[in-house]
């Protein structure tokens, strides 16, 4: 089992809104919603970029800009990261079942070792962070790193994804997939199973989309 946390496991992209309007707030600008929406699923030099197009000011220091927004991720992450509805008790019954997980994030590992502190590092025998990798997502090179970790062929994987890119992932790197959107909607693509969210998973659910894709 593969999961995404940023919107996925926890409600910390409104955390990302609130440290990047901050940011921007700083630089003298605002962030369109445009460019907000463009950054969900992305890595930290891909936002930067955005996020100083968007604001007409491209030739920011994108390293110092990444320093800053982390430090004030951290410090949110630290009193505020709550789980998506359903995710805890999902996370619980793969567990259970004793079904190999890894938690595949664009997030880097400073980052994810303070949300771990919540969502419990015990819960995942893997943990693949943005930082970690050459290529992050919507590249597949991340959830097929996380299939080789865990001695799993990522055709027998299941990637559950809450934005396009990573979606785009895990259907590249060959996993069934269930998105579960959360701040950006997700069109519906093949091999693909929606819900609204969570709630409505099970182990039966994650079973099915699996033996589908083997089959």
């Amino acid at each position: 089992m593969l999961f995404d946390m940023d919107g996925t496991l926890i409600d910390s992209e409104r955390l990302w809104t609130i440290a990047l309007n901050e940011l921007a707030a700083t630089y003298g600008g605002s962030l369109s919603a445009e460019a907000r929406a463009a950054m969900v699923g992305t890595s930290m030099d891909q936002s930067m970029v955005l996020l100083h197009d968007d604001l007409g000011q491209p030739w920011r220091d994108a390293a110092a800009g990444a320093a800053w927004l982390e430090k004030r991720v951290a410090e949110l992450f630290g009193t505020e990261v709550r789980f998506r509805p359903g995710a805890r008790e999902l996370v619980r019954a793969v567990r259970t079942a004793g079904i190999p997980t890894a938690l595949v994030t664009s997030t880097a590992r400073q980052l994810v070792e303070v949300a771990l502190q919540t969502i419990g590092r015990d819960n995942f025998d893997v943990v693949v962070c943005g930082d970690e990798v050459d290529n992050t997502k919507p590249h597949p090179e991340p959830y097929l790193t996380a299939a080789r970790l865990l001695g799993v062929p990522i055709g027998r994987c299941v990637a559950i994804e809450d934005s396009p890119t990573g979606v785009a992932s895990a259907l590249a790197a060959g996993a069934a997939v269930l998105a579960v959107p959360s701040d950006v909607p997700l069109a519906p693509a093949d091999g693909v199973r929606r819900l609204d969210s969570l709630t409505a998973a099970d182990l039966e659910l994650l079973a099915s989309l699996q033996a589908r894709a083997t089959g």
